[in-house]
């Protein structure tokens, strides 16, 4: 007994010490570390395209598994899982060729047009300015007293910031080829995994239990599954579902754009759809530069568009959004803005897109423990929120239930 206990004390202290190390390392040294976990992820690459376009095709698979079952019962479980993804995948790769073949070639002309008549647009913004300066005196001499006081760090700004960008976006474009090239190699990769994956999935949710098991109780495996099902659960509906109803958007966008004769309909439907994956501020972010880029053309048909946006917009936050999405996250709108915040600080776009579903998986898990344990002191949760209302005269859950127990008396 002795001897695994200073065997236990020993293995504390050692990895105690390790993680001393790794901290300091990570925020007060190069962060070795950190290099390490990139270059893993670099390396690791098509098998995390592969687990991700896996992910997003499971119910798809599932659903032809269930059809080719039920129609073909004596058909290999095998066979029917072979099927299933071949057709998954013919259809995914239909729907691609269809929407490139329709959208690439106008979106390619789009921007040529953009490209061909930045300099009419530049005289045209530049006329604006002039004759609102030339209106506005006031407006003209705090803008000649601002570009005074800022001249210098306009400078500054322009020779070591801008240039250096503006130097390593041509380096990128440059070698744009090479990199194309490479995310094409990554993709087959990933295709060729999520083939594999989702051929033994099974498999491989039975291995990934057989290995959490073996490592944790009972109790805590069966806490640990019920918490990734909850994610999956949060995860599956807001990703599927966002991607999806971003993608009807999208359409919808490129449809009507096309019946109203929008300039750039390809390019704004694009930009709409895209940004529509971001929660919340996604409709804004594409709706401003897309009505701007009209307004440059045609003020009457920016117009339009920006009435046809709000009734999509209306459309999708009422009756697409919730049809598809429902209410996979159970965030309120504070806390949606708040994870849009944090993960887009962090990781950009892409945090922006993925903060959403963390959050709200961080969030039922903290609710999760905080009800456990308000359930072990012999309060419930909902005696907070009936706290919580301006009518009621509850002041706290003690004070209730010592009403109660006076009342009964």
């Amino acid at each position: 007994m002795k001897n695994n206990a200073y065997w236990r004390w020993g293995l504390t202290l050692v990895l105690s010490a390790c993680a001393i190390l790794v901290f300091y390392d990570t925020f007060f040294q190069n962060g070795v570390l950190l290099l390490f976990i990139k270059k893993l992820f670099g390396i690791l690459t098509p098998v995390i395209y592969g687990f991700a376009l896996a992910y997003l095709l499971a119910p798809i698979v599932n659903f032809f598994d269930r059809t080719l079952a039920n129609a073909f019962p004596k058909l290999r479980s095998s066979g029917v899982r072979a099927i299933s993804i071949l057709i998954t995948w013919a259809m995914a790769a239909l729907v691609i060729y269809i929407l490139m073949s329709i959208l690439l070639p106008q979106l390619y002309a789009s921007v040529l047009l953009l490209g061909g008549n930045m300099e009419t647009y530049y005289r045209t913004v530049y006329n604006w300015v002039t004759r609102m300066l030339e209106n506005n005196p006031n407006v003209a001499s705090w803008a000649t007293n601002m570009i005074r006081e800022y001249y210098k760090e306009l400078v500054s700004w322009v020779t070591d910031t801008w240039i250096p960008q503006a130097q390593q976006t041509i380096a990128l474009l440059t070698g744009g080829v090479v990199s194309v090239v490479f995310f094409l190699k990554d993709l087959l990769v990933g295709v060729i995994v999520s083939i594999y994956l989702l051929g033994t999935k099974e498999r491989f949710g039975a291995h990934s239990r057989a290995l959490l098991y073996s490592v944790l109780s009972t109790t805590r495996y069966d806490a640990a599954l019920r918490a990734v099902k909850k994610a999956d659960t949060i995860f599956s509906g807001f990703v599927r579902g966002k991607l999806l109803d971003s993608l009807i958007i999208g359409i919808l966008c490129f449809i009507v754009s096309s019946i109203l004769a929008l300039p750039y309909a390809p390019l704004v439907s694009v930009i709409v759809g895209v940004t529509n994956i971001i929660p919340f501020f996604g409709p804004f972010l594409g709706a401003i530069p897309s009505a701007f880029l009209i307004l440059l053309v045609d003020p009457l048909k920016c117009l339009y568009f920006i009435v046809f946006i709000l009734v999509l917009q209306q459309f999708d936050g009422n009756i697409l959004g919730p049809k598809i999405l429902g209410n996979s996250t159970n965030l309120s709108s504070f806390w949606v803005i708040v994870a849009i915040l944090v993960g887009g600080g962090f990781f950009g776009v892409l945090g922006m897109f993925l903060g959403v579903p963390v959050f709200a998986c961080v969030y039922a898990a903290v609710k999760y423990w905080s009800e456990k344990r308000l359930h072990q002191k012999g309060v419930s949760y909902d005696s907070f929120l009936s706290a919580s209302n301006p009518r009621s005269e509850i002041s706290s859950p003690d004070t209730t239930e010592s009403n109660q127990q006076g009342g009964n008396q």
